[in-house]
């Protein structure tokens, strides 16, 4: 679903904001909301969601508010009703962590590129 701004704020270049949304959700335990950038705002005006994506926790039941990233050169307006990221709900498998050795494999400990261009 798409998230709306519901006040008028002005995003700073390189200045991070918490936009509100004026929702706030009581999500079932085993499910988080993901809140993920809108392309058109990255492409058109250099916004970003800096922390993307953003998670939401069953546990959470406070104001859903975006963290967005002016990466361009002037300030940028965003407008009360404005479409400022999109939420997605999605279930999730609790797990607990147990401490041994890893099995090996063909990567190993190659990251950032080590598996290929």
């Amino acid at each position: 679903m798409d998230l709306r701004a519901c006040e008028d704020v002005t995003l700073e270049p390189g200045v991070p904001a918490a936009v509100p949304t004026g929702l706030a959700i009581e999500l079932p335990p085993g499910y988080e909301a993901q809140i993920r950038p809108r392309s058109s705002l990255a492409l058109n005006h250099a916004i970003i969601l800096p922390n993307s994506p953003g998670t939401v926790d069953p546990g959470y039941r406070g104001e859903i508010r975006v963290v967005l990233l002016n990466l361009g050169r002037e300030p940028y307006r965003v407008r009360r009703g404005d479409r400022i990221a999109q939420m997605i709900v999605a279930r999730y498998e609790p797990i607990e962590w147990e401490e041994g050795d890893l099995d090996s494999s063909l990567r190993g400990e190659g990251g950032f590129g080590s598996s290929g261009r």
